[in-house]
């Protein structure tokens, strides 16, 4: 069953047009009632037993005439069965819980009886009418008659009292907040007009049921107002209500205010800036946004030499954003299309300088040593000055870090006159990184190269690859995979970017990568670039880097001027020396850095006399060494100096052999040797075993002694085939119980017939042995030419000694070949 109390309805404003029929109706009624004087009065006899209605959610009160509308096959009966009898009388009671079901256990006590005055509407399923609400009364007893519910019932009929002075009191306090009520909400004025045509402002029991009816409140306070008999009491309660409903209007009413002020302020904003921007039409000062954004792709096109498929798709893409509103998801897609079509430098070249003379002022400018380097350089500038290009060009640094590999690539860029842009591919793992993503993707863009071509803003920049060596894969691709295509002069003048779809032209581009080492770089893509290696550097080239380079760089960034601080060349040689002895002058930088840091501190903390760093004074300010001179092992059974290559430049390394008395004999390696440098020592112990006769030595040596070859640090992993001779060597050692000449290394691959062959890495090696002032060197005859090529300056006061097989390294090792009687006579 439902039943809605339509005239709460209309003081809420829903469904206005039906209820001002309703209000119509029930005018027309009071004005037919009041001819005619047929008014219900109070004291006519109502019947005890009557057919109810439950109401939700607010109860009725007397006094007042209202529309219901009912549905439900029991309300409906309630409704017949009133209009059957004389009276017409229906009662109407608040259900206790509004969702429960009907039931004479779910009804309040008290509800109040009304007379049905007319049917308005009535259909198959619901009934329309007009009640009169009459007077109180209490269910003495309800019940269930089929699915219609009655209850035999007790009036309470409002009594006459006289208006003495406090009830006048407050009646005229209920009509002060009901004045004030009709002041904030108009729609109140209406049932204030219906009630004065049918009551008197002067009975006060009338008026708080009026008055209480005429709130927002909730039904269970409106139930509880109904069934306060006693007038005092329920004039007392309605006052409260009312007040409390005038505070709920008024902050309605202010709530509604500011919400229209800001929307009426917004909308006045809105209609002033459409009306600018139709002056500014008419004036011809402004244009629409996308008559704008077109005309400014137009001019950005003049300028630029697109290719065939470009301009199609240009012209394409131009025609359908024209016919875009800006408000479509797409426009924003063809913008930001459209954007990057236009904005590419397409045919845009900046102009080369090939004049040798200035690249080579500007790499002596730029870096310190690195000759083979330079020249190297130089001669690809001259080429480029011959060929009037260098298109199609790929240069590849190798070098340890710290050694100046991107610096150099931005001298390149700087001698050339062309736009720099570096990137990182260490630790790229996406292909779309390198080829961009599809348009089809929220968020797409397009990759790395086609970013920096816009970047630099012309066709033929210098772009650095920078940790090519360091790129990797992962299930979203393989970027080095991709960087083939962008790589390969015969493929890269028709790039094409994902996101892009056409082709673009980077044959122009100079590309310099740079890495520590090319064994993790694919071999197709090192067969693209031409390889540069830069080795390291020695002691005398890193004390001129600090004082020419790395000094002036750390005053400047420490706020302080070179007549504060003074670092001699001698202090300088220590540092290089014993603190950054790796090939790199990175970790120069940071020593000489936290020298100028202490040196602040001093000068912050009131130090004004000139800070001069003595090579006494390192300990204070960088702490211990440490490398000390005695690092390598000289003058023990055993023990021999190797040369070895890291993708941190070169470096020494110390084999040790020692043997002890076992009827079990064997051979054990311990060091973290890789699998290449276990099976050279196996090798060189093979060979010691064969060449046991030859050298003069007892044949059973190994059959009575466990040997064990150790290469420090432990903790270090180690592998390649060139310490072959050097392991030899130390096994020949401890078999001689004599050690190897002073100040010596060597470096070889050595093979099971005691050939040495050819090794990497020969600029580095002998940059290590200068570091660790080794004077005697021993390399395979194969690396003569590597070695020759070396400048001048590297082979200065090194003793290097060619050789073709082991038995050359022997005597050039122990300084002379023992005889069997010599080593008898020492055992």
């Amino acid at each position: 069953m439902e039943v809605i109390i339509m005239d709460d309805l209309y003081l809420s404003g829903e469904k206005s047009d039906e209820f001002d029929q309703l209000h119509e109706h029930i005018e027309a009624l009071e004005d037919e009632v009041n001819q005619e004087g047929e008014l219900i009065l109070a004291s006519e006899t109502l019947p005890d037993r009557l057919p109810l209605i439950p109401l939700r959610p607010r109860p009725a009160f007397p006094g007042l005439m209202i529309p219901l509308s009912v549905s439900g096959k029991g309300a409906i009966q309630s409704v017949e069965k009133a209009m059957e009898s004389q009276s017409h009388a229906l009662g109407l009671v608040l259900a206790l819980d509004a969702d429960a079901e009907d039931g004479p256990e779910n009804l309040h006590r008290v509800g109040v009886v009304g007379k049905i005055v007319k049917i308005i509407n009535r259909e198959d399923d619901s009934i329309q009418f007009l009640i009169n609400c009459l007077e109180r009364f209490v269910i003495q007893r309800a019940f269930e008659v089929g699915p219609t519910l009655w209850a035999e019932v007790e009036y309470h009929l409002g009594p006459e009292m006289p208006l003495d002075p406090e009830l006048k009191a407050f009646s005229m306090a209920i009509i002060t907040t009901l004045k004030e009520l009709v002041q904030i909400n108009p729609l109140y004025s209406e049932e204030i007009k219906l009630f004065l045509n049918r009551s008197s402002m002067e009975d006060p029991g009338r008026l708080a049921d009026f008055a209480a009816n005429l709130t927002s409140s909730d039904g269970q306070i409106l139930q509880e107002i109904l069934a306060t008999f006693d007038i005092r009491k329920r004039i007392d309660k309605v006052l409260v209500l009312l007040k409390k409903e005038l505070e709920v209007s008024r902050l309605q009413t202010k709530i509604s205010k500011d919400i229209e002020e800001k929307v009426s302020g917004q909308q006045r904003e809105f209609f002033l800036k459409e009306q600018l921007k139709a002056i500014k039409r008419e004036l011809g000062l402004e244009k629409e946004g996308k008559t704008t954004e077109i005309e400014k792709y137009q001019e950005r096109l003049a300028d630029l030499e697109l290719n065939p498929e470009a301009q199609d798709a240009i012209e394409d893409e131009l025609e359908k954003f024209q016919l875009l509103e800006p408000s479509s998801p797409e426009y924003t897609v063809s913008r930001n299309y459209l954007d990057w079509l236009t904005i590419l430098p397409w045919g845009k070249m900046s102009r080369d300088a090939f004049k040798i003379e200035r690249a080579r002022r500007v790499l002596d400018r730029d870096h310190y040593g690195l000759q083979d380097v330079k020249e190297r350089i130089l001669e690809f500038i001259a080429v480029g000055k011959m060929k009037g290009d260098i298109s199609g060009s790929i240069l590849c640094l190798v070098g340890p870090p710290g050694v100046g590999k991107t610096s150099v690539g931005r001298s390149i860029a700087s001698a050339l006159k062309r736009r720099f842009y570096r990137f990182s591919l260490g630790g790229m793992r996406d292909e779309a990184e390198i080829k961009g993503h599809r348009r089809t993707y929220i968020g797409a863009m397009p990759g790395k190269f086609i970013q920096a071509m816009k970047s630099v803003g012309t066709a033929n920049p210098v772009i650095m690859l920078d940790e090519i060596d360091k790129i990797g894969a992962s299930f979203q691709g393989d970027p080095a995979s991709a960087l083939l295509e962008v790589l390969d002069p015969e493929q890269n003048n028709s790039f094409r970017d994902h996101y892009l779809d056409v082709p673009f032209d980077l044959s122009n581009v100079l590309f310099v990568a740079t890495a520590n080492q090319l064994d993790t770089i694919p071999a197709a893509l090192i067969d693209r670039m031409e390889v540069i290696r830069l080795s390291g550097y020695i002691l005398q080239e890193k004390v001129e880097i600090a004082r020419r380079y790395l000094i002036p760089k750390a005053l400047e960034q420490h706020g302080m001027e070179k007549s504060q601080v003074s670092i001699p060349k001698a202090t300088l040689r220590k540092i290089a020396d014993e603190y950054a002895r790796e090939a790199g002058v990175r970790n120069l930088e940071n020593r000489i850095k936290k020298i100028m840091r202490k040196a602040a501190m001093a000068f912050a903390s009131g130090e004004t006399e000139k800070i001069t760093v003595r090579t006494g004074d390192l300990e204070k300010f960088l702490g211990k060494p440490v490398f000390t001179q005695d690092e390598l092992l000289q003058g023990l059974p055993g023990v021999v100096t190797g040369l070895a290559w890291t993708s941190l430049g070169g470096t020494t390394l110390q084999i040790e052999a020692t043997a002890m008395a076992s009827k079990a004999k064997g051979f054990k390696q311990t060091g973290q040797l890789g699998k290449v440098m276990v099976e050279s020592s196996e090798i060189a112990y093979s060979f010691a075993r064969s060449k046991m006769a030859a050298y003069g030595l007892p044949t059973d040596y190994f059959d009575n002694h466990f040997v064990h070859l150790h290469v420090p640090a432990g903790a270090t992993p180690k592998d390649g085939p060139s310490a072959g001779i050097t392991m030899a060597t130390a096994l020949l050692s401890m078999i001689l119980v004599e050690p190897v000449r002073t100040q010596l290394g060597m470096t070889g691959e050595l093979t099971l017939t005691g050939q040495v062959l050819p090794i990497g890495g020969v600029k580095e090696k002998t940059i290590a042995a200068r570091r660790s002032k080794l004077t005697t060197l021993i390399f395979p005859a194969g690396n003569r030419k590597d070695y020759e090529d070396l400048p001048d300056y590297l082979q200065e006061g090194i003793e290097v000694h060619f050789v073709k097989t082991y038995d050359d390294v022997f005597p050039i090792a122990f300084e002379h070949k023992p005889t069997a009687k010599n080593r008898r006579s020492r055992d």
